[in-house]
């Protein structure tokens, strides 16, 4: 398919942009190439799509659900008991109300770490964008449920060939205290046999840190360190209570990380994410939102602002995280952390697009794009979002948004009277 974006701001300069099969084939002042569709940028400005490192897609079912509780009270008496209850149906529709979401704030990739794998797969391929798809791997160290979650992990890696347009599998052991050593193992060597990106919960809270001093004598990057599943492809998401030793580790590696500010913030998981050792070292992260259940949001551009905030809040530097290098993390830096290329609008590049309507009051006088998106937007600024080559969403419209609405609250409502 071929797409021609007419008029659009880009860098500052009046531009057409010329799609053809997901990748630019021509910037210039005026496109002479016929297309299958054509956009009118008119007043918008054209940017880079963002890129969501660490969601639970389907949590959206959850969101303001057990809200203000403790961490363990939380997830023991409200989150776990409904996740015991979850059906293929649940994670469908509650995956694709966060596809609907995410393409609304300008999201056309994310990582995702839930139930129902399949669920999760078909609805990105219904909402035409990109999902890095994990089942949750938890074995509690039963060596006969890690069994099974081994099975599981084969079959989904085996059928995921059929949605490869627009899902990568990838594996989702869920953290140190919850998955098994010979678990781990395991999916260490299929991940380096088969090129597989690996997602988990890294050193997120100072429990988790405990328990895993008294279990293996060293943190959990120590204890990952230590049979050997540290790689290029493994990445480490939250990472409050990593220390200078741990990150030494994860720079050796080549260890990715997903800063999550806002779910942080709100399980008060008791530390920052430590800026100052990652940039020291150059560890590559992305941002993530998680869950609705944590968040209550998938707004990566609300997330921006509260990573670089608290960047600056923490190490008293105020040129910490700056407007542009933010937006860059978000887009170029996540791009490369999942294999998607050089996520510049340049002739050449596959980036997903997002057209941003300037005449909103947030955005104006209009500055600096960059300083207005970071720290004076919300999603909502978006007008138009391209995936692939292919409108998503276009003037703030996207297909079936009503029915999705409607059967998102519908299973919602219903799994709580189960």
């Amino acid at each position: 398919m071929n797409l021609l974006i007419k008029n659009v701001v880009l860098d500052g300069q009046t531009k057409d942009i010329f799609i053809e099969d997901g990748t630019i084939r021509e910037i210039a002042d005026n496109c002479s190439q016929r297309a299958d569709k054509t956009i009118y940028g008119n007043n918008k400005i054209a940017l880079p799509s963002l890129i969501n490192g660490h969601t639970h897609a389907a949590m959206t079912l959850f969101r303001g659900y057990g809200d203000n509780l403790p961490l363990k009270t939380w997830l023991e008496e409200k989150i776990w008991p409904l996740e015991a209850k979850l059906t293929e149906e649940d994670v469908y529709w509650g995956a694709k109300l966060a596809c609907l979401e995410m393409i609304r704030n300008g999201v056309t990739v994310f990582n995702d770490m839930y139930w129902f794998w399949e669920a999760t797969a078909r609805a990105v391929c219904d909402m035409g964008i990109r999902g890095f798809i994990s089942a949750v791997f938890i074995d509690m160290f039963d060596l006969k449920k890690g069994g099974e979650e081994i099975e599981n992990n084969i079959r989904l890696f085996e059928i995921s060939e059929k949605y490869k347009s627009h899902v990568t599998f990838t594996f989702g052991p869920h953290s140190v205290y919850t998955v098994c050593k010979e678990s781990l193992e395991w999916i260490r060597n299929f991940s380096e046999k088969n090129d597989i990106l690996i997602h988990m919960h890294l050193s997120e809270t100072g429990e988790e840190d405990t328990l895993s001093r008294n279990k293996y004598g060293v943190s959990p990057v120590g204890f990952l360190d230590s049979i050997g599943i540290l790689s290029p492809r493994f990445i480490g998401c939250h990472g409050c209570w990593l220390d200078e030793k741990d990150c030494d580790i994860l720079k050796a590696r080549g260890v990715s990380l997903v800063n999550n500010p806002v779910s942080n913030l709100k399980l008060a998981v008791g530390r920052f994410f430590p800026y100052l050792l990652v940039q020291e070292r150059d560890i590559p992260f992305c941002f993530g939102t998680d869950g609705c259940a944590s968040n209550n949001n998938l707004d990566i551009m609300e997330t921006m602002k509260f990573a670089s905030l608290l960047a600056k809040y923490s190490t008293g530097d105020t040129t910490m995280l700056g407007a542009k290098d933010t937006f860059a993390i978000a887009t170029k830096s996540a791009a490369e952390i999942f294999r998607l290329g050089d996520w510049e609008i340049k002739t050449g590049n596959s980036p997903d697009i997002m057209l941003v309507d300037p005449q909103r009051p947030e955005l104006t006088p209009g500055f600096d794009i960059y300083s207005d998106i970071v720290y004076s937007a919300n999603g909502y600024v978006v007008d138009t979002v391209i995936c692939m080559g292919r409108v998503v969403m276009e003037n703030r419209h996207i297909p079936g948004e009503e029915e999705i609405l409607v059967n998102a609250k519908r299973v919602a409502k219903t799994l709580v009277e189960r």
